[in-house]
């Protein structure tokens, strides 16, 4: 059910930005595993392996399985945060955390949609996902690669709400089962076309019997003055 990967490390004594950046010069990632004592344990990564893993496996919901030098056993983690360069494309820092066998967690699923739905197909409707993503809880061995849903039979104005997806046995989510994650609108042009109408300010259209009453009774006041 779960995805694993394996990516070697190191450890480390030293830290702080001096050092971050030493490390980067050199091909290295720094990195902080969570759960492993009060400070956590401090890592090298090798850069070009990290960001290949990293490009191949959907980060949020892969178990990534760290063969850390001097350890007898991988440490079972889930990747908890990537700081990333503002405009390189560079990985600058990893913090880690790690998982037990049998204890649930949360971890970001995401939502695939498959095939071309009728009112997108046969009335040029506009499918919007509101969701790509789903916060799911499980134990670390259930965790699923994707949800995924068939849209197919979807036609103008249908929707798919959370109570609509199958979730694998041991999977649940705390979202209200009435969330929309998926609407098909109307076309563009129909939509804003409707839009339009609705928009338009009404005109009142006052009759010549109203102008002479209106008159009259102006007129009566004039002369009361």
């Amino acid at each position: 059910m779960s995805t694993n990967a394996t990516l070697k490390a190191d450890k480390r004594t030293e830290s702080g930005k001096g050092i971050a950046r030493k490390l980067r010069a050199a091909g290295q990632i720094p990195g902080v595993v969570y759960g492993q004592g009060d400070e956590g344990l401090l890592l090298t990564l090798d850069a070009l392996e990290t960001t290949n893993l990293f490009n191949h496996i959907s980060v949020e919901n892969t178990i990534v399985n760290l063969e850390v030098g001097g350890e007898k056993e991988p440490i079972s983690t889930l990747v908890r945060e990537v700081q990333v360069h503002p405009f390189r494309p560079q990985i600058l820092h990893v913090d880690f955390y790690t998982i037990q066998k049998g204890v649930e967690l949360e971890v970001n699923v995401p939502l695939h949609l498959h095939g071309t739905a009728k009112g997108v197909k046969q009335e040029g409707g506009v499918l919007q996902q509101l969701f790509h993503d789903l916060a799911v809880r499980t134990i670390p061995s259930k965790i699923p690669e994707e949800l995924t849903y068939d849209v197919s039979e979807m036609e103008i104005n249908d929707q798919v709400l959370v109570k609509d997806l199958e979730f694998p046995e041991g999977v649940s989510v705390d979202l209200d089962p009435e969330t929309v994650l998926v609407v098909l609108n109307p076309p563009r042009k129909v939509a804003e076309e409707v839009e339009a109408e609705l928009e338009e300010p009404e005109v009142e259209v006052i009759g010549e019997a109203d102008s002479a009453e209106g008159g009259q009774g102006s007129g009566s006041n004039e002369e009361g003055e």
